[in-house]
């Protein structure tokens, strides 16, 4: 306003106006494509004689005409938990790409088992069949099968990598589980063609790549430290506040640098390097939050600490992938999983899962010796199925009501022309509890095949009521016959083959937000043949929004509750991708698998 008449009635006042911002826009446009030009020129230069030292080449131009794929995992860090860590301005270049409006920021589902290994199947191979937990047990072989291992990694991926193409071909893959049939592989257990990126340098090489980034060596010799001094004073701490458990002192501090910062610089660098040559396609997986989260919870400094560290690795690669340096890039930051605060089942009860349900098998509980007969041991089951009954009488209703569901399933196997299986009774104490947090399978060896829920009512008529009335355990699934059965203390749930549902009593997954898609989760799990006989689940409490987990863990996942079962995803706006009909993370495997061109619009959508 000019003596209460607006300036931009003034002719003389407006032509000036509108002049300064010409003046000023031409500034800044000839002032930004000179720092543009600038970096280019640094990036071209600090890059080629990096990639020159490593003996690596850049991608042919006529490759790099179509845009590539970077994917960023975040591992266990749930959607809610990036908001908090948004808001405490631990993660300020996420929060800085998604205010500008170029990308959107989303929850998904991770599905059953919130783990890694099925996710990042999911993720890479649209399929993570037979892949029940983190780790488990193969009845038949009598072998355990843990994915930190390279060899089942590896047998786990070749299984996947006959039935869909990965989506990293003629890409690179870092610090994963699976390559996703990637070219190159850093850190990768099951890779086929490991890359050592340090492998043709020798001697003054590597005191030439120190010269070629000294800020970034300083930069980790400093981390390093760092990390250290936090990891003493997050003890102390600890002890101080009294808490029973910490992670194991001798080795831990150096497992939590090398994940927190060694592998985070290595592979950010090894990003950046991919970036510059224009690999088509790159996913990389950063860890050090979901170590940190286990042992000192998502809530920690530590935990704080490491999400700010990956941001800052994020906001690099974010800056070189906008330079364009060698092709244009879509860029997608996810998480496989969330992590739900925890207390380890142990701490609380004062014995793990394996040693409760050992006691509760004890030697009371009487099953016919194995023998080719079964018309001895028939007699003894139905007298004992007799007592089942009576006792049912001094049940409460809910657990009376359980009892007699499971005395009838083994009735109606009785009655059945096979009723019972051979089972080897000298190894009916014989078990196997593998637990994932807050999943756990559990094995019976008193037969190689997977057991029904009447067959283990059969032969150990009381465990399974001892499970439910048990305060740590929320749910326990087990299969009869196409059948899936989720008992809780106060209700069952028995889903068909079909998608059918019948309920007895209260809803077993009523504490969840979709019961449904609950139960079709624990459907499918059950159904691996790789699954246990029976599989628990730990308390969850929605109010306190805590979980008990039958490992040492200060924070969770693998089961059912809370920020573990919902982790994000951050896209380009532009894609306009419809995330209302992802299940779990094989769904998200056409849209990655779109980009690629591996697969058309209508195979994505007959995909979903």
């Amino acid at each position: 306003m000019y003596n209460g008449v607006a300036c931009d009635a003034i002719p003389g006042v407006q032509n000036s106006m509108d002049t300064i911002r010409r003046w000023w826009a031409h500034v800044a446009t000839f002032v930004l494509d000179n720092f543009a030009a600038l970096t280019g020129f640094y990036y071209s230069k600090k890059y080629t004689a990096i990639i020159k030292r490593l003996g690596l080449r850049p991608q042919a131009a006529q490759d790099t005409a179509e845009s590539g794929l970077i994917i960023i995992q975040i591992d266990g860090l749930a959607y809610e938990h990036l908001l908090q860590a948004m808001d405490h301005r631990h993660m300020p270049n996420i929060k800085r790409m998604i205010r500008r409006g170029g990308f959107v920021l989303s929850p998904w589902r991770s599905g059953l088992p919130s783990t890694t290994p099925a996710a990042q199947a999911g993720i890479m191979y649209g399929d993570n069949e037979g892949i029940p937990a983190f780790r488990w047990y193969d009845k038949s072989r009598g072998t355990s099968m843990i994915l930190k291992q390279p060899g089942a990694a590896r047998a786990v991926q070749e299984r996947l990598a006959r039935r869909k193409p990965g989506i990293l071909q003629a890409g690179s893959s870092y610090v994963n589980l699976y390559d996703g049939e990637a070219a190159s592989s850093l850190f990768t257990l099951s890779a086929l063609q490991p890359r050592r990126i340090f492998e043709g340098v020798r001697g003054i090489g590597f005191v030439a790549l120190f010269l070629l980034n000294p800020l970034r060596t300083l930069r980790t010799l400093s981390l390093i430290l760092g990390e250290y001094l936090v990891d003493s004073i997050q003890r102390l701490s600890s002890r101080l506040k009294g808490q029973s458990y910490l992670p194991i002192l001798g080795i831990f501090p150096f497992l939590r640098i090398f994940s927190n910062v060694v592998f985070r610089e290595i592979e950010t660098f090894a990003v950046l390097l991919d970036i510059y040559r224009g690999v088509p396609a790159i996913y990389a997986t950063y860890y050090g939050y979901d170590e940190i989260a286990h042992h000192f919870g998502v809530d920690s400094i530590s935990a704080h600490q490491a999400l700010h560290g990956i941001d800052h690795c994020i906001g690099q690669i974010d800056r070189l992938r906008r330079a364009k340096p060698n092709r244009a890039y879509t860029l997608c930051i996810l998480s496989d999983h969330g992590m739900t605060p925890a207390e380890p089942f142990s701490a609380r009860y004062g014995e793990t899962l394996g040693q409760f349900i050992v006691q509760q098998i004890g030697t009371t509980v009487f099953l016919g010796e194995h023998d080719d007969e079964e018309h001895e041991p028939m007699s003894q089951m139905r007298m004992l199925l007799g007592e089942w009954k009576a006792a049912e009488k001094n049940l409460a209703p809910a657990a009376s009501r359980m009892a007699r569901r499971l005395r009838l399933l083994v009735q109606r196997r009785l009655r059945s022309s096979n009723p019972l299986p051979k089972w080897d009774a000298q190894r009916r104490q014989d078990v196997v509890v593998k637990n994932s947090g807050s999943l756990a399978h559990v094995y019976f060896n008193v037969t190689g095949h997977r057991m029904d829920l009447s067959d283990i009512a059969a032969a150990f008529p009381e465990l399974v009521l001892k499970l439910l009335a048990h305060a740590g355990v929320w749910l326990v699934a087990a299969s009869e016959g196409e059948q899936t059965i989720i008992m809780a203390e106060d209700g069952m749930l028995t889903c068909g083959p079909q998608g059918q549902f019948h309920l007895s009593g209260e809803n077993p997954l009523r504490r969840l937000s979709d019961p449904q898609h609950a139960a079709e989760q624990i459907s499918r799990l059950v159904a691996f043949e790789q699954s246990g006989d029976l599989v628990l689940f730990g308390d969850y409490d929605p109010t306190s929004d805590v979980v008990v987990c039958f490992e040492q863990q200060q924070a969770s996942h693998g089961g059912l509750g809370g920020p573990q079962d919902h982790p994000f995803i951050i896209y380009p706006r532009r894609l306009g991708w419809d995330l209302s009909k992802i299940r779990d993370s094989r769904d998200l495997y056409p849209l990655f698998a779109a980009q690629r061109g591996l697969l058309s619009e209508e195979e994505r959508e007959d995909e979903i």
